[in-house]
């Protein structure tokens, strides 16, 4: 199959929305891509819409029940804060660059999720000191490449300000352009997660999102200037994406407090858990319910019989459940005995202490970074929901597309640097391509 570009830079802008069109279509930088290259209006993202499994899907083509990225987090009902789904083997089947890496091209990672062990030539994990007894650096460096993360800590870390934005960004651009310009890699995808940091914690259009829009324009002229530096801008193609959009949510639903309550959820008299039956694993806009036993026929009745109430009451923030088959339907995960979907304004946690609902104000988002006031996760149905995608260079036609999916956009990438993905959920976007 041959190649149509021989350098694809995959740029994600984590939460970028099609509703984010009227702002960036004026910025210089968006505007070179968009004057000179292709725009999808509307992208559906998968269920659920968080973080981890929307990056699978975009390197494999795959929905997340094929992938098995089902959520950012491990089902860890005893943990305070559960381990994510940072490792490359989390990821069922083939990605993007090993098919890339199999062609003997070179790929360059910078905190792209799900990428820690994986075997790509520069690798900057997304990942995180998870324990007590755990040093960020170490772990970063022993998921990684070590030796090009050790020389990017060397020259810029003194950037970052912890995990904090906009600071992680912009260490991760200064990343981005001295590998752009010193390895000069076949592909390269990084993630940056300013827009997202901003929305969760001060609202879907506030003045601080709309400032993390202005930032990645910016960002992304770094970009463009570092492919016109390392002189390889000719043979290049720049893709920029979202994963999912947000909603604003102002109350949380506490549902493994009415589990704890049916004693489903046993705790000790410090208040961990130390035995459940039943547990609400949150994906912010829409949770799993797990069984801990999937032939607990007498658990199954209770919570249809408690779910079913909660649909009746217009104000518990439930808009619909699933069965585990519908879920996966839909491509989530089946082996959740429910999933159910927030309403416009709610979003799940998973507290087994307290009220099932609480109204969540800015302060507290302040004070405690579990509560938000924009989140994801929700079905890709929901109205206004949709994520975008831009592309411009090497082998994209000038054309606007009116919607993909994001399933499909792994294909699109792998027929770019002509590899195959294999049969996959989604398929080859032929509009987008000069072939």
């Amino acid at each position: 199959m041959n190649r149509l570009t021989d350098h694809l830079i995959i740029i994600s802008f984590d939460c970028l929305s099609a509703l984010d069109y009227p702002i960036i279509k004026d910025l210089p930088h968006f505007k070179t891509i968009l004057n000179n290259g292709a725009y999808v209006q509307h992208v559906q993202s998968i269920y659920p819409s968080v973080t981890y499994p929307c990056h699978a899907t975009i390197v494999t083509g795959n929905y997340p029940i094929r992938h098995g990225v089902i959520n950012n987090t491990l089902l860890q009902p005893a943990r305070l804060s559960p381990d994510w789904n940072w490792f490359r083997d989390s990821i069922r089947g083939t990605t993007l660059y090993d098919e890339v890496k199999k062609a003997d091209m070179t790929t360059a990672a910078l905190l792209w999720p799900v990428t820690a062990k994986a075997n790509i030539d520069f690798n900057m994990p997304e990942i995180f000191a998870n324990r007590p007894w755990q040093n960020q650096i170490l772990v970063s460096l022993m998921s990684g490449t070590p030796r090009f993360q050790w020389e990017l800590n060397k020259r810029f870390g003194h950037i970052r300000n912890g995990l904090n934005q906009p600071e992680l960004d912009d260490f991760v651009l200064e990343s981005a352009v001295d590998t752009i310009k010193t390895k000069k890699p076949n592909l390269m995808m990084i993630h940056f997660t300013d827009l997202d940091s901003q929305r969760h914690y001060h609202g879907f259009a506030g003045a601080e999102a709309i400032a993390a829009i202005h930032r990645h324009h910016n960002r992304l002229g770094r970009i463009l200037d570092a492919l016109k530096e390392s002189g390889i801008e000719e043979n290049s193609t720049i893709v920029v994406l979202g994963d999912h959009s947000a909603l604003d949510e102002n109350i949380a639903l506490h549902l493994n407090v009415l589990l704890k309550k049916q004693n489903l959820i046993t705790t000790n008299p410090k208040g961990k858990i130390i035995n459940w039956k039943a547990y609400c694993k949150s994906c912010d806009g829409s949770a799993y319910i797990y069984l801990k036993d999937q032939e607990d026929l007498t658990t199954i009745r209770d919570l249809q019989t408690l779910l079913d109430s909660l649909l009746q009451d217009p104000d518990s923030g439930i808009e619909k459940v699933f069965t585990g088959k519908q879920a996966a339907e839909k491509g989530a995960d089946g082996n959740c005995a429910f999933m159910l979907e927030a309403r416009k304004g709610y979003y799940f946690l998973e507290d087994y202490e307290g009220e099932y609902l609480k109204s969540i104000t800015q302060e507290e988002v302040t004070l405690d970074k579990k509560y938000t006031l924009a989140t994801h996760g929700y079905s890709p149905e929901k109205e206004n929901y949709g994520t975008i995608l831009m592309a411009a260079g090497k082998g994209i036609r000038h054309i606007t597309l009116p919607e993909i999916r994001l399933i499909d956009e792994g294909p699109t990438f792998a027929r770019l640097l002509g590899v195959s993905l294999g049969d996959t959920d989604g398929s080859v976007v032929e509009e987008l391509l000069d072939l």
